[in-house]
């Protein structure tokens, strides 16, 4: 058996708790992510003032009465919704800012900007499984 001098040892072992760390970061609720198209004003939280594109949509299961407005939640797509695009996700997470809620006949836990959709899902899948997390 192989003996490793200490100093690697401790790489390995701060390599392993920044990796941990990481994956703790993004690992969060289960969901469903569809996207909209331009233009993103009005919104139900800032009405006309614009927010860029790395923006999203909370449906109602965390939109609580508009008390996610403004919050940030890091986004990653775990797999694929429909058999249309097998392998959709891009390996990426995307941070997007609540800026609206999701209208009536939302198809999603959360509906990104499409530009942010693209980040970490292939648009042609319309929708992909996610996982989501609010950032502090």
């Amino acid at each position: 058996m192989a003996v490793m001098p200490k100093k690697a040892a401790g790489s390995v072992a701060l390599a392993m708790a920044v990796g941990l760390a990481m994956v703790s970061l993004v690992a969060g609720s289960p969901g469903l992510a569809t996207f909209y198209t331009p233009s993103y004003t009005p919104s139900a939280c800032y009405g006309f003032a614009d927010q860029g594109v790395m923006i999203a949509a909370a449906s109602e299961a965390f939109w609580n009465g508009g008390e996610a407005c403004g919050h940030l939640y890091a986004v990653r797509c775990t797999g694929a919704t429909n058999a249309g695009v097998p392998q959709p996700c891009t390996g990426r997470t995307v941070t997007v800012k609540i800026v609206d809620l999701c209208s009536a006949g939302c198809r999603g836990t959360i509906d990104l900007s499409q530009e942010s959709f693209a980040i970490i899902a292939d648009p042609n899948a319309g929708k992909v499984q996610i996982e989501y997390s609010r950032m502090s």
